[in-house]
């Protein structure tokens, strides 16, 4: 490469820089980061470092309902109603991504639209469940609420006062809800995984950096047959 066709492309490089919008803004960047760090915070201290993951825990919790505030009220393309799609569209969008032939979005397309919401669902779960297992005495409550009709544990010795107590309450509750709060983690490292490739797969199509895009904030202007 000679040095005029280095400094044309350099230029060229500058050029396309300077036309390209801003899409996220500072806070649905801040937050898709701090996700990032705080989930995986949480996923590496589960068995070893519990106060860690804790922590970790209510800052997902805390970032998760912080997202869902702004995409009541925040900027254009951080709100749900403007990339949220029903089933049908959705169906429709990945048909056309197995055949190659989706169209490029600006803001979220609708398969990533409905990874954003799967992703939210599940890390409220997540984090639910995980404030319950800290006391045992919200998981108890919790089981209260939910259960319509008591069992009937009595039995011909009159040991009524033994269900909900001791073991019984910790197989009614402990354990189980253990069993969701992890399955549910690994649900979310799951969509995680999905989430990447998808990234990968949209970056690849439409020769875009969605990595450093969510960094930037800041995409190539819609042209025909984008979706804006």
């Amino acid at each position: 490469m000679t040095i005029n066709d280095f400094a044309s492309t350099q230029s060229e490089s500058q050029d396309t820089d300077a036309q390209q919008i801003r899409v996220w803004d500072p806070l649905v960047r801040l937050f898709h980061w701090s996700l990032v760090g705080a989930f995986a915070t949480a996923w590496l201290t589960a068995e070893d470092i519990q106060p860690v993951h804790q922590l970790a825990g209510y800052a997902v919790a805390g970032l998760v309902g912080l997202r869902v505030i702004w995409g009541l009220v925040g900027s254009r393309y951080a709100r749900f109603t403007q990339f949220v799609r029903g089933p049908a569209q959705t169906l429709s969008y990945i048909g056309d991504m197995v055949a190659g032939r989706e169209r490029r979005y600006l803001g979220h397309n609708p398969a990533g639209a409905a990874m954003v919401v799967a992703i939210l669902v599940t890390l409220s779960g997540t984090a639910f469940t995980g404030w319950l297992l800290e006391a045992p005495d919200r998981a108890a409550a919790a089981v209260g609420q939910v259960q319509i009709v008591t069992p009937a544990f009595a039995d011909n010795d009159g040991n009524e006062a033994e269900a909900g107590t001791g073991g019984d309450l910790e197989r009614r509750t402990g354990s189980p809800l253990k069993e969701v709060h992890e399955t549910l983690a690994n649900l979310m490292f799951l969509l995680v995984a999905l989430h990447v490739g998808g990234v990968a797969l949209a970056s690849f199509r439409h020769r875009e950096n969605l990595v450093r895009a969510m960094v930037t904030g800041r995409k190539r202007p819609p042209t025909p047959g984008d979706i804006a």
